[in-house]
Formats: structure tokens, sequence, C-alpha cells
């Protein structure tokens, strides 16, 4: 029985460790914030941060997890992400809105590594795919909230 801690709270739950995480969080614990894309992380849909670090959920085994420290993009009070979605929105970046999710949680992981990153630091941490191509809007969006973390 894994116990994880998601969102910062720990959670004991019946099931078997080779589960992705992704199932966990949506079909056990009803997080459905976290998207299905591909199954095998090439999309980054199923995107959350894991100790900090942008994670693909969807190959993750809960086994693996014990002891670490699982956000998605329910995580309430996360100024930064607050920041990023206030971008996302100011620049209207979203089209279809499916990869947000999972671009903002890559977003988040990168901005927490690299509070000022360069368009090849973007380009290189925040590899998911947005089928409606909006990646300048992504790419000015993280830019954006960089700029306010540093005014914060």
């Amino acid at each position: 029985m894994p116990e994880l801690k998601i969102n910062g709270e720990l959670r004991r739950l019946d099931i078997e460790p080779e589960m992705p995480l992704l199932w966990v969080l949506r079909d056990e614990l009803g997080l459905t914030g976290t998207k299905f894309g591909c199954g095998v992380a090439s999309c980054g849909a199923c995107t959350v941060e894991i100790d900090g670090a942008a994670t693909r959920s969807c190959v993750m085994p809960v086994g693996a997890l014990e002891g670490k420290s699982i956000r998605t993009i329910e995580a309430g009070g996360d100024p930064l992400v607050q920041r990023l979605q206030a971008a996302w929105i100011k620049l209207q970046v979203p089209q279809c809105g499916y990869c947000q999710s999972g671009m903002i949680m890559a977003a988040a992981s990168l901005l927490r590594q690299t509070p000022r990153p360069s368009d090849s630091e973007i380009d290189a941490s925040v590899s998911n795919i947005c089928r409606c191509g909006t990646y300048q809007r992504i790419r000015a969006a993280i830019h954006e909230a960089a700029a306010q973390g540093a005014s914060a």
C-alpha cells in the first residue's frame, strides 16, 4: 500500500505499485487537471512536479514515489503557478487548453530551477506538445511570469 504525498497531503492508497501515477491522480483521487495525452511520456499533457522536477506521470509507477513530494496543477496557494496562470490568461496562450496544465507544471519546474530562463532554456525544458501551436505565446508567458517573480 503506497503512501504518497500529493499536493502537501499524505495519501495511503490500496493500489498496485506498478500503477502509473497519472491513473492514481485521475481515477483514484479525482484530480483530473493532469491530462492523458499519449501514454508514452512524449506529449507532456500528464506533467506534474515530483520533488520540484517536471515528470511525465503516465509512465511513472507509484511504487517509485514513496517519500517524494508530488505537486499537480490542483495544488493551491503556489505563487509561481498563480503567476504562470495569470500570464497565460494575459497573453491568451490557450486555444483548446488541453495541454495547458502539463505545460504550466513544466514551466513552474523550469522557473524554480532557472528564475530568468532564456528562450533556448525554455525550449529545452518545456518540451510539451501543444497541438494548437501556441509556442510563441507560451514562451512569452513564461518570460512574463519570470519578470513578475523578479519584481515580487
